[in-house]
């Protein structure tokens, strides 16, 4: 999956219960199942042209929202500062020498942040 394609179904995943139903629906099949505008058409039984423009306000809706809120943004903020943490917590649980309090408290740590990171 390319960058552009992974961020529209960020967005889709945040934003897309704010969409209409059709919205919603034509930009999962394209975007999540990968049919093609031909096949979304045929079983809705409208034009490809209109699957296009249904896709196209979908997305231009959900860029709008995160362009106002900023929430996919700052969620890849937060999940890249967690695994950053992380990171910070293993090499701390490799420093701690052996010393079992220290060892507890990085290990608890990463434990902590690695339940944060699958939220």
């Amino acid at each position: 999956m390319d960058d552009e394609t992974l961020h529209k179904t960020m967005l889709f995943d945040f934003f897309g219960d704010l969409l209409t139903e059709k919205q919603r629906e034509y930009f999962d099949l394209y975007h999540n199942e990968d049919l093609s505008l031909s096949e979304i058409a045929e079983s809705a039984g409208i034009t490809r042209q209109g699957v296009y423009d249904i896709i196209s306000r979908a997305e231009k809706s959900l860029a709008e929202m995160e362009q106002k809120t900023g929430v996919v943004q700052r969620w890849l903020g937060m999940q890249a500062g967690l695994r950053q943490a992380e990171a910070i917590a293993h090499e701390l649980l490799r420093l701690s020498d052996g010393k079992k309090e220290s060892a507890n408290l990085a290990h608890n740590l990463i434990l902590t942040l690695e339940g944060l990171n699958g939220i």
